[in-house]
């Protein structure tokens, strides 16, 4: 019902398609000084494929923490009524999945029509990846925060963190940077690069643990307003 809701609601597709496709016509320069003087070495098509990354990312967080916050009163009377949290949370993540999916879309036809990359296909898996990660992020902190504001503001802390720390933008990317390996893949399909088997592994496996562990703060969350 959310997925239906948000995608009945023209403003809402607007802001779905137009906000990658400006972030990733202007900050893809801006991106690439950032990285200069945190000593990275981001640039060119590398800047402008890892800004379509952030673009699903930043939307994906945002409707991910407004999903699991705003649900509080329908999930506890979804689950008295029967569903149970396991249920709940299956079909407001699955919602979530749905509406991060058309942001990835708009990222990477914003991608493809500034730039294009060399491996469309690695960077369309990359873009999703980003935007799964920090779905999983937004869900779990609105399934731990109540309050809106102080939500998100955690979401975007995270978000900026993880920008500034991740790969390209700085000399060597921390092992917390949770969106490392999204990066990498994106990055090097943006310069025309393969990706080794080894971080498709650990790309698949990290989204995957995030999804996990947002579902059981969620079903877990879910439980307690029940």
């Amino acid at each position: 019902m959310f997925a239906r809701e948000q995608l009945r609601s023209p403003f809402t597709l607007a802001l779905l398609v137009a906000v990658p496709a400006l972030f990733v016509v202007a900050a893809a320069g801006v991106l690439g000084e950032f990285a200069r003087a945190l000593g990275g070495s981001l640039a060119g098509d590398a800047a402008v494929a890892l800004s379509a990354g952030w673009a699903a990312a930043f939307l994906s967080g945002a409707l991910g923490f407004f999903q699991a916050s705003s649900s509080r009163g329908a999930d506890r009377r979804l689950a008295l009524a029967g569903l149970g949290p396991a249920r709940v949370a299956i079909s407001r993540i699955v919602a979530s999945v749905l509406l991060a999916l058309v942001a990835s879309s708009a990222a990477f036809a914003a991608l493809e029509l500034r730039a294009g990359v060399a491996h469309p296909g690695h960077a369309a898996v990359a873009i999703m990846a980003f935007a799964l990660l920090y779905l999983a992020i937004g869900i779990l902190v609105g399934s731990i925060v109540t309050a809106p504001l102080e939500g998100s503001l955690v979401v975007v802390f995270v978000f900026l963190l993880d920008a500034f720390a991740g790969p390209g933008m700085s000399g060597s990317a921390p092992l917390w940077a949770v969106s490392r390996s999204a990066a990498d893949v994106l990055i090097a399909a943006g310069l025309g690069r393969s990706t080794a088997a080894d971080d498709w592994l650990e790309l698949v496996l990290v989204t995957a643990g995030a999804l996990a562990v947002a579902f059981g703060v969620f079903v877990a969350s879910a439980r307690s307003r029940a």
